[in-house]
C-alpha cells in the first residue's frame, strides 16, 4: 500500500546508533523508582558500494532473506531496487529484543524524496515523503561554435536538458543548413530547491530562442491534453511528421542525388543523405514506427528499416550497434534512440546513411516533411499567451545563469 505525503523540510539521516525511548518521568525529590521503558530500537546506516544490490547490502548487514524480500517488494513500486547507486545511504531500524528483526528501511530515493518501508501487523507499508519544493527559473545564453549539444552545456544547461532540447529542435531546425557558428541562443529552464535553497533537481526547459542568419525561432513548452508539446509564439505546434535531422546535431557529408561512390569508384544515384558524426553517436527514429528489418545487409552494413503509420519507410545504415531490445516488429517513438553511428558495410568512415522511401521511391530527406496542424485556440491559446507573458516579465532583467523564484 503506497501513500504520498508532504513535509516541510528535508530529513537528514543520523550516522550513529540511536536509542529511542519515551520521555523520562518528572524528577522527584527522592531517588526515582525504576521506570518501565519500551524496548530500544537500533538504527544502522549502510552505504552502497559499486556492484551492490539492495538484497546484498541487507544480507551483508545480517538481515535474513525472508525479512529482506517482503521489505524490498514493498519498496519496489516507489524505488525499484535497480536504481540503487554507489553512495546511496540505506537506513535500517531493528528490534534487538527479537534478534535484531528488521522493523523499517529508509532511503533517500532522490534529493528531497525519502522512502520509508515499515513493518505493520498487516504487512510492510511504503510511504514516500517529499520536501517542500520551490520552483526557480534559470536563464542561459550562448553562441553556436560547433556541436550544439556541447554549446548548450557550455552555456550552463544540464546535459540531460541539453539532449532533450536538441532532439526537440530536430523537428524545426535543419542543423546543417540553418544553424551556423556565431548564431546565438537563449534558454530558460526550471530548478527546484528546498526551503534552505538546496538544489533538489532540475526541471524542464520552458523556452528556447535561436537567432540564426536566416530567421529567428522562439519556442515554448506547453502542457496539453496529450502531454507536453512545443509551440512558436503564435501557438502553432512545431512537431513535424519527420525529424529534420535524425542525429543530435551533425554535418551532411553527402547529399541526395547522383554522386561518385567513395568506395566503389563509379557514379550512381545516392538515395539518401549521409551525416558525418563520431563513432557511437546516438541515431534517432525520425518518426514513430515499427521495425521492419534489422541486421547486416550487404553494402548498408548494420541496417534498421522502420515502417511508419502513413506507409512510408526510413532506413538507417552503417550503424555500429542497435539499441538494446530492438528486434523485428518492435514499436519505436519519434526521437527514440534506435542505434549508434558506425562505419559498417561499404563506408570510408563513421557516418549515418539516412533514407526516406515513399510509395516505393526514395525521396530527398532534406525536403521538410509537412508540419503538424496543431494550433492552440480559444482558452488554450489564452492560457499559453498568459504564461508566456508572465515568464518574459520575470526574466526581462536576468543575466546569464541568474535565477529568479517563480511567483505563481
Amino acid at each position: 500500500m503506497l501513500h504520498r505525503i508532504a513535509r516541510p523540510a528535508r530529513w537528514l539521516p543520523c550516522l550513529v546508533i540511536l536509542l529511542a525511548s519515551p520521555a523520562a518521568a518528572p524528577a522527584q525529590p527522592d531517588p526515582p523508582k525504576p521506570t518501565s521503558f519500551a524496548q530500544t530500537e537500533a538504527v544502522r546506516v549502510l552505504v552502497a558500494r559499486p556492484g551492490d544490490t539492495l538484497a546484498q547490502l541487507l544480507a551483508g548487514a545480517g538481515v535474513e532473506p525472508e525479512e529482506a524480500r517482503p521489505a524490498i517488494s514493498a519498496l519496489a513500486p516507489i524505488f525499484p531496487p535497480r536504481r540503487l547507486r554507489p553512495g546511496h545511504e540505506v537506513i535500517l531500524r531493528q528490534d534487538p529484543s527479537r534478534d535484531d528483526a528488521l522493523t523499517a528501511l529508509i532511503l533517500d530515493a532522490a534529493p528531497g524524496r525519502t522512502v520509508t518501508v515499515t513493518r505493520t501487523p498487516s504487512g510492510w507499508q511504503a510511504v514516500e515523503e517529499e520536501a517542500t519544493r520551490h520552483r526557480h527559473l534559470v536563464y542561459a545564453e550562448g553562441q553556436v561554435s560547433g556541436a550544439l549539444l556541447q554549446d548548450l552545456e557550455a552555456a550552463g544547461l544540464p546535459p540531460a536538458l541539453s539532449l532533450n532540447l536538441v532532439r526537440m529542435l530536430g523537428h524545426a531546425v535543419d542543423f546543417q543548413r540553418e544553424l551556423q557558428p556565431g548564431d546565438g541562443f537563449t534558454v530558460l529552464f526550471e530548478r527546484f530547491r528546498d526551503a534552505e535553497g538546496g538544489l533538489l533537481r532540475d526541471g524542464d526547459v520552458l523556452h528556447a530562442g535561436f537567432r540564426m542568419s536566416t530567421r529567428h525561432l522562439s519556442l515554448w513548452r506547453q502542457e496539453t491534453a496529450s502531454g507536453p508539446e512545443w509551440f512558436d509564439e503564435t501557438g502553432r505546434s512545431l512537431r513535424r511528421n519527420f525529424l529534420r535531422t535524425p542525429l543530435d546535431g551533425a554535418r551532411i557529408s553527402s547529399g541526395f542525388g547522383q554522386r561518385r561512390h567513395p568506395v566503389l569508384g563509379f557514379t550512381r544515384m545516392h538515395q539518401g543523405i549521409d551525416f558525418a558524426a563520431p563513432h557511437g553517436t546516438p541515431v534517432l527514429a525520425a518518426a514513430e514506427g515499427v521495425v521492419e528489418r534489422i541486421g547486416f545487409v550487404s553494402g548498408y552494413g548494420k541496417l534498421i528499416e522502420l515502417r511508419h503509420p502513413d506507409g512510408s519507410m526510413t532506413r538507417y545504415a552503417h550503424l555500429s550497434a542497435f539499441a538494446r531490445g530492438l528486434k523485428l516488429g518492435t514499436g519505436v517513438g519519434q526521437a527514440e534512440v534506435i542505434g549508434r553511428v558506425g562505419s559498417s558495410g561499404l563506408a570510408t568512415g563513421p557516418h549515418l546513411h539516412y533514407e526516406i522511401v515513399e510509395n516505393g521511391r526514395s525521396v530527398d530527406p532534406a525536403i521538410a516533411r509537412p508540419a503538424a496542424t496543431v494550433q492552440l485556440a480559444d482558452a488554450e491559446l489564452e492560457a499559453f499567451q498568459r504564461t508566456r507573458r508572465a515568464i518574459l516579465a520575470q526574466i526581462a532583467h536576468l543575466d546569464p545563469m541568474q535565477e529568479v523564484a517563480w511567483a505563481e
